[in-house]
C-alpha cells in the first residue's frame, strides 16, 4: 500500500465526522440522517464499515456485517455479509476493490466467521461476480431476476442460500403499487419520494411499506437486495432508484 493510500475504519465514534461515503456531501437530507442513525444502531451489531482514500479523496467504501444481523434476504448465519462494495469510476482499475474486499475476509478470518457473503448482479446498484471469483468465491444459488450468490468458505459450514418463495413475498404485499424500503441506503429516502410522486402524476396510488428490522428484510423481502423494491400486482418492476421516465414506462405496462 503506497503511503497514500490509506483505509479508514468507521465506527460509532467517528461516523458523526467521517461519514459512510455515499451523500456525505448532502449529510442535511432526511436520507443521509436517517442512513447515519441506522449505521450508529449496526455497529454494535458487529457491522464494519472501511473508506478507501487516495490522499484526501476518498474512492470507495466495504460495508459488511454478520450474517445473522445482514439486511440481505439471505441465510448465512454464521458468516459475514458484504452489504456493499462500492468504487466509484476514476478509482476503478487501480486494485482499491480488492484492497477493501481482502480486508473484510482477514476480519472474518480473525472472528472465526465461515466465510464471506455477497449478493452480487449485473445491474445497478450491486457489484457483479468478477471481483469475487477473483478472490476465490463461487456460485452457490441465484435468485430471479438477476441475483447471484458468491460464497467464499473458510472452515467447514452450511453452504449460505437464497429464500426460495419469491412468488409467495410478492403476493403478500397484495395488489396496486408497493413501493418497499429500509434506511440501509441513504439514496432510498430519494428514490422512495420519486416514485410515489411519479405514481401519483400518472394517478396511480402507492403505498410505502417499511422494514425496520434485518429479520423483516430477511424474511419479507420480494428481492435478495433486501433494502427496496418497487411492486405492482404481485410483480417486481426494480430493486434500486429509478428515475420517472422508467417509471413511468413500467407503470404503464400491461395496462
Amino acid at each position: 500500500m503506497s503511503s497514500e493510500l490509506r483505509i479508514v475504519n468507521v465506527d460509532a465514534s467517528n461516523v458523526d465526522r467521517e461519514g459512510f461515503f455515499c451523500y456525505k456531501s448532502k449529510s442535511k437530507t432526511p436520507g443521509y440522517r436517517r442512513k447515519l442513525a441506522w449505521s450508529k444502531n449496526r455497529f454494535s451489531e458487529g457491522m464494519k464499515l472501511d473508506i478507501l482514500y487516495e490522499g484526501k479523496r476518498s474512492f470507495g467504501f466495504i460495508e459488511y456485517i454478520p450474517g445473522e444481523y445482514s439486511w440481505r434476504a439471505v441465510y448465512a448465519p454464521d458468516y459475514t455479509i458484504i452489504h456493499c462494495i462500492w468504487m466509484v469510476g476514476s478509482g476503478k482499475g487501480k486494485g482499491f476493490a480488492s484492497q477493501l474486499l481482502e480486508g473484510c475476509i482477514e476480519v472474518a478470518r480473525k472472528e472465526g466467521r465461515a466465510g464471506v457473503v455477497m449478493v452480487t448482479s449485473n445491474r445497478p446498484f450491486l457489484a457483479g461476480p468478477k471481483l469475487f471469483l477473483k478472490h476465490g468465491f463461487t456460485q452457490v444459488d441465484s435468485a430471479p431476476p438477476c441475483f447471484q450468490l458468491m460464497a467464499l468458505k473458510l472452515r467447514d459450514s452450511p453452504t449460505p442460500s437464497f429464500p426460495i418463495d419469491w412468488d409467495k413475498r410478492l403476493e403478500a404485499l397484495g395488489s396496486g403499487l408497493t413501493v418497499v424500503r429500509t434506511d440501509q441506503c441513504p439514496y432510498w429516502d430519494e428514490a422512495t419520494d420519486i416514485t410515489v410522486e411519479t405514481a401519483r402524476n400518472c394517478g396511480i396510488g402507492c403505498r410505502v411499506v417499511e422494514f425496520t428490522s434485518a429479520a423483516e428484510a430477511r424474511e419479507k423481502s420480494p428481492t435478495p437486495f433486501g433494502t427496496f423494491g418497487i411492486v405492482k400486482d404481485g410483480r417486481l418492476l426494480g430493486y434500486h432508484y429509478l428515475p420517472p421516465k422508467e417509471l413511468e414506462l413500467l407503470f404503464r405496462e400491461g395496462e
